[in-house]
This record gives C-alpha cells, structure tokens and sequence, in this order.
C-alpha cells in the first residue's frame, strides 16, 4: 500500500519565512478610526504582535509623529525593549531606516498591520510589493474614518497583489498542529485573552474539560 502523502501551501505562512511590521498603532489613529469597533481593531491588534512574539517572527514597530499622540498601549507592551521607530512619512517604506531593517531580515513575506488603513498601511503595503516583497494585510488590525475608506482600502491593495489575512488566522497559521506542545498552550491563551470568536469558543472547550 502506498503511503499517502502530505501536502503544505506554499503560501502558508511559517515561522521562519516572514517578518511583521506594526505601523503606527497610536491613539490619536485610533479614536478617529470608525470603520470598525477600536476595541475588536486592537484585540486583532494585540493578538497579531503577541503571535508574532510567541513564534519568535522578526518584529518591527513604527510611530508617527510620537511627540503628538502616545502608542496603543496594549500592542507597545508586547515588546516592552523595542523602541518604535518614529518617522515623518506617512509612507513607512519612504524611510531608509524601515526598508533597511526589512532588508537585514532576509525575508521575502512581509505581514503588515497599521493605522490608518488608506494612508499608512496602503502606502507601505503597494511600495513594499514594488520592492519585491509578498505582502500580506491584516485587515481586521486596520481601520478608517468610514467602512467605505477602509474597504477601498483593502480592495485597492488585493487588487495590486496583496493577500487579506485575519490576526485570528495568522496565529492558527503558525500553530497548524495542536501536537506542537511548545506553542499549543500559549496560543490557546492568547485567544482566549484578546476576547476573539475563537477564544470564546476555547474558553467553552476548556469549561467543558473541567466539567468532566
């Protein structure tokens, strides 16, 4: 008998083939984001940066103007020695310092999440697929002042090439197999803390565990 054979998607993220960049999550974006709820947009957030940390995926956080507005405290916290980088382009790949940091990575994948959709995702998605890279957008981590700013958004960078990702999707992604002990645990506790469909759904499953 033939064993069967296993199949991976190339375009499955793994661990070890892409880097994270978290632009900009300050308050100022954020309270005048609209388009979607500012708590669900800082759970996707706060659960991106905690995945990225917990699967040890290279990491870059940027600021905009930091003299003017603080940072989403609940993303800055997940990486407490980093200092974001501050810039004054609202393109983040307009600035030598970004685009040398996701040089030294060494990855071709760049995940990306920001604030606001249309400006400071949007400008660094486009000129990050210029630039050779695959690029793929967190969609729920991102907001704007309308659903119809946010969504042409999204449309405008899937059209040129990016791919629309989910936070809750991305760290499922990286986990796969729940035999992977090393990890299993944690990301069942980062779902259940950031509060998402999927941690509430963990949370029933581990009640149910210790009913019987």
């Amino acid at each position: 008998m033939t064993e069967a054979k296993t199949y991976i998607a190339p375009s499955l993220l793994q661990p070890d083939d892409h880097a994270v960049l978290l632009i900009d999550y300050q308050y100022l974006q954020l309270v005048t984001a609209c388009s979607h709820n500012p708590q669900g947009v800082i759970a996707a957030a706060t659960l991106l940066a905690r995945g990225a940390k917990l699967f040890n995926v290279p990491t870059f956080l940027t600021t905009g103007l930091a003299e003017r507005q603080g940072p989403v405290h609940e993303v800055a916290a997940v990486f407490p020695d980093h200092t974001p980088l501050d810039r004054t382009t609202l393109n983040s790949f307009e600035d030598p310092r970004v685009v040398e940091w996701v040089k030294k990575t060494g990855k071709k994948k760049l995940e990306m999440g920001g604030l606001w959709t249309e400006s400071c995702l949007l400008m660094a998605s486009l000129s990050a697929l210029h630039a050779g890279y695959e690029v793929y957008i967190v969609v729920d981590a991102s907001s704007r002042g309308s659903l119809d700013s946010h969504n042409a958004a999204v449309q405008r960078m899937v059209q040129a090439g990016c791919i629309p990702i989910a936070a809750g999707t991305y760290l499922k992604e990286l986990q796969r197999d729940w035999s992977r002990k090393e990890t299993a645990g944690k990301v069942r506790e980062i779902y259940t803390k950031e509060g998402t469909a999927y941690g509430q759904a963990v949370r029933w499953e581990l009640d149910l565990l210790k009913l019987g």
